[in-house]
This record gives C-alpha cells, sequence and structure tokens, in this order.
C-alpha cells in the first residue's frame, strides 16, 4: 500500500468515527450514557492496555520479520560477492564457468526472484542456477592444497548463501496469522463501540470529535504498519529492494575486470539461461 493511499485509509476511517460519534452525541444524555464515568474510565483502560500490549508483541514479530528479510538480502549479496572471489581459486577447468554462473544467479535474484516477491508468486523452488553451480561445482577435482581450501570455503560460502535466501524469502509470505489479523479487527471494533458510550450531549462537538478521532486515527495507523511489515516487498517508501545484489553485480563486473575474465555469462541481463542460438 503506497503512502498516499494509507493516508486516505486513515483520514476516511478517522471520518467516518468522528461522524458516529457527533450521530450519537445528539441523543446521548448530558454526562454520557455512563453514570459513573471513573468506573468506565477504568474498564476502558484495561480494554485499551490488553490492546496496546498485543499490538506491540505484533509490532515486534512483524518487524523482526521484515529485519530478517532485510538482512538476508545484504547476507546472500556479499556470499555471492566472496564465492565469486574464492571460484578464482579453484581449478580453471571450472573456475570461470562458476563465475559466469554466479553472476547470473545474481542477475535472476534481482530480474526474475524480486519481481515474484513483489506480487507473491515465488514459490519454495530453489534458484535454478543454484542447482547449475551445485553440477559445475561436482566436476571439479581439487589437487592443490589452495585448490582444496578453496572447495572447502565454497561449500561454506554456499551454506551462508542458501540460509541467507531463506532469510530473504521468508517474510514475503508473512508472520501474521489470519486469526490473529481477526482478533485485532475485533478488538478494534469493540474499542469503537465503546467510545460511543462516552457520547456526551453537554460537551462541545470538537472535543467529542477529538476524542473518537485521536483514538481511531492511532489504531488506523498501527493496523496499517502491521500490514507493511508483514509484507515488505513492495515499491515506494520503505519497500524492500535488491540494492544490495545490484550493488554486488556492479562489484562482480569490477571484479572480472581485475581478475581478466573475458568469457561471457550464460545467461541474457535478467539471468535468464541463453539458448545455443543465442
Amino acid at each position: 500500500m503506497s503512502p498516499a493511499l494509507a493516508l486516505i485509509v486513515v483520514v476516511v476511517a478517522t471520518a467516518i468515527a468522528i461522524a458516529a460519534m457527533l450521530l450519537v452525541r445528539r441523543r446521548a444524555p448530558e454526562g454520557s450514557v455512563f453514570e459513573d464515568g471513573d468506573r468506565a474510565a477504568g474498564a476502558f483502560g484495561v480494554l485499551a492496555t490488553g490492546f496496546s500490549v498485543l499490538l506491540g508483541l505484533i509490532v515486534f514479530l512483524a518487524f523482526t520479520s521484515y529485519d530478517d528479510s532485510r538482512a538476508g538480502a545484504e547476507a546472500e549479496a556479499l556470499a555471492v560477492i566472496q564465492q565469486f572471489e574464492t571460484a578464482q581459486f579453484l581449478p580453471v577447468a571450472v573456475s570461470s564457468e562458476l563465475s559466469g554462473e554466479l553472476i547470473c544467479y545474481a542477475r535472476s535474484v534481482v530480474e526474475d526472484e524480486w519481481p515474484a516477491l513483489e506480487a507473491g508468486t515465488l514459490d519454495d523452488s530453489i534458484n535454478p542456477w543454484s542447482a547449475a553451480l551445485f553440477q559445475t561445482l561436482r566436476a571439479t577435482d581439487p589437487e592443490s592444497n589452495a585448490e582444496q581450501s578453496a572447495y572447502d570455503q565454497w561449500l561454506d560460502h554456499t551454506a551462508e548463501r542458501e540460509e541467507a535466501r531463506r532469510d530473504r524469502i521468508h517474510g514475503a509470505v508473512g508472520v501474521i496469522p489470519g486469526p490473529l489479523w481477526v482478533v485485532l479487527i475485533l478488538i478494534s471494533l469493540i474499542i469503537f463501540a465503546f467510545m460511543l458510550f462516552f457520547a456526551d450531549s453537554g460537551e462541545r462537538a470538537r472535543a467529542q470529535a477529538m476524542l473518537m478521532g485521536s483514538v481511531t486515527a492511532v489504531i488506523a495507523v498501527m493496523l496499517l504498519l502491521i500490514q507493511f511489515l508483514d509484507d515488505p516487498y513492495r515499491d515506494g517508501l520503505g519497500g524492500l529492494q535488491p540494492v544490495a545484489m545490484q550493488r554486488a553485480l556492479v562489484i562482480l563486473s569490477e571484479e572480472q575486470r581485475v581478475t581478466g575474465e573475458t568469457e561471457s555469462p550464460p545467461c541474457d541481463a535478467s539471468g535468464r539461461r541463453l539458448t545455443a542460438a543465442n
């Protein structure tokens, strides 16, 4: 949801709540329907406190998932760079091939996987270039101490890359279950109904509007915040973008130049494998 649309939702929800309060206020007795205002305020305090605690826990859970996705994307990009550098110490027979496939992997993440994350269509299958990298590595036979050490390092970086990818895509499925959303909305409606009982014909209209509007606006903003954190892959303010992997592609291109690597990657700019005709 864009910031403009979120603002419209908050304004509309607040306006509806204020209109409902002023409508009820017309027939409300002076002093509200509660004969004991302190008792009513105490009950509302318990309700509001319970709701705020629940909101705080959910925001923490959603933010943790959001941050894990962000950190996973950065760790994955770093692992790709490290694997590219490690590939230069592997046998020449596979070094160039592995380097090219790593570039294709990075391109695939940026051009293929990221749009799928934003659309919510990325399934649990592995990146196709992960399988290609595995098949290529199986063909290598490290002999020298440097090659054997690089081989071990490659396997470690592969595990780090796959774990980071798992963290990256975890946030796309959302961590807030449906029943919890139902509970949040239900409690919000209960608070809204409870607030209507504070309608007081003896109080100024603007004071009543502020009373209802401020509560509604805060609840609406918090629910929208949770929804944003639970679905972090989007365009616009705060949305996660493949910046880390794009930066990694720039670094890989520079390292290709430094190492004198002239062989083109086996994929196009979108990370799709080139056919024999290409």
